[in-house]
């Protein structure tokens, strides 16, 4: 596990907002360098695959030495294999994608994961569909390993905090009937060093508006120029839109695309120095699970551009509460046919369904 969480209450409201706290103390059974959460797997993954087969001897040798330090999850440990779904299409992959924000403002508490992405690969790796499921979502979470959880429905981010990422990998494929093939673990803090290292991306602001953190940045609508530091702060507001924390997962969605396509058109490849301090932001911030392999990812992918990577939330009916807490409720028709789609590799009916 990348650091051991604490338990937090899962009817508490602190989880609607970009939660997070303090580093724990490792302990024996901790090391000190599995302390904090790691970064953007899915930058370094998507990135490479992007520059191309022109590339392809380069970014390896690249993707081999960040491959060499990445850290390692057990993801799928204590997931029973009799309760998993099977695989539907041969040759087609999901990868679970958790986030977080451990450096946001708004954070009280780091026991919950804040940003959830089924990303979809076709078998014929033409493409790639990611799917957000919002961590209000309220569904049913298996009991933890150590019995003291679960077994009831819930915020879908809670079962990190009560079972750690297997218990994640259990609720999400119960929740979507899609079995998982890896894990990745990615901090959007870690986005600055990532976008700085590219020079800045252009952002289309949907709206003009004031982030309610210091230093307060003005957003004006239409393209704008952001550095690492503006960047983050964009994907962190939430609340001066009246569609909450939907907006908060269309400002993530919108920022890793901008990476994509400023790492894809920037001359990242032919330019030694850039690529490197891009990939050194990443290296010492990868955890992904024990098989996963970036460098067969990034050979498989070299056909996935930013025209065809496509971004979706997981249906929903809108929003509500249950006791005392705020949650999202799963659209209970659309789902199970918009994550069949999924199982079959139908990607024109991912799409379609998605976008309704």
């Amino acid at each position: 596990m990348p650091r051991r969480e604490q338990t937090a209450d899962p009817g508490s409201d602190e989880t609607n907002g970009l939660t997070g706290g303090p580093e724990q103390e490792p302990t024996a059974a901790q090391p000190p360098r599995r302390r904090r959460w790691r970064r953007i797997v899915l930058i370094s993954l998507l990135v490479v695959a992007l520059l191309g087969a022109g590339g392809a001897v380069a970014g390896g040798l690249y993707l081999r030495s960040v491959e060499s330090g990445i850290e390692r999850v057990d993801a799928f440990e204590d997931v029973p294999e009799e309760a998993r779904p099977q695989p539907v299409v041969k040759g087609a992959m999901n990868i679970m994608i958790l986030g977080s924000d451990t450096r946001d403002p708004e954070r009280t508490e780091g026991s919950r994961t804040d940003t959830i992405i089924l990303a979809h690969l076709p078998k014929d790796r033409s493409s790639a569909q990611l799917i957000s499921i919002p961590r209000d979502t309220w569904v049913p979470v298996p009991r933890s390993k150590d019995g003291n959880h679960g077994g009831r429905d819930a915020k879908v981010n809670a079962a990190y905090a009560w079972g750690g990422v297997p218990l994640m990998v259990q609720t999400v494929e119960k929740f979507t009937d899609v079995r998982i093939d890896h894990v990745a673990i990615i901090d959007f803090a870690g986005f600055k060093e990532i976008i700085d290292a590219l020079g800045g991306i252009d952002v289309n602001v949907e709206k003009s508006f004031t982030s309610i953190h210091p230093p307060f940045r003005a957003f004006k609508q239409g393209v704008q120029r952001m550095d690492g530091e503006a960047a983050l702060d964009y994907s962190r507001q939430r609340k001066q839109f009246a569609d909450g924390d939907f907006a908060r997962i269309r400002h993530q969605q919108q920022v890793i695309k901008a990476i994509l396509d400023k790492a894809s058109s920037g001359g990242l490849l032919t330019n030694p120095g850039k690529l490197n301090s891009f990939l050194q932001a990443t290296s010492n911030s990868v955890s992904v699970d024990k098989n996963m392999s970036l460098l067969d990812m990034a050979n498989q992918m070299r056909g996935v551009r930013g025209s065809n990577l496509t971004f979706l939330t997981s249906p929903t009916k809108g929003t509500g509460t249950v006791g005392s807490e705020s949650v999202v409720f799963a659209d209970s028709k659309r789902v199970p046919s918009f994550y069949e789609a999924v199982r079959r590799d139908a990607v024109p009916d991912i799409i379609a369904q998605g976008k309704k």
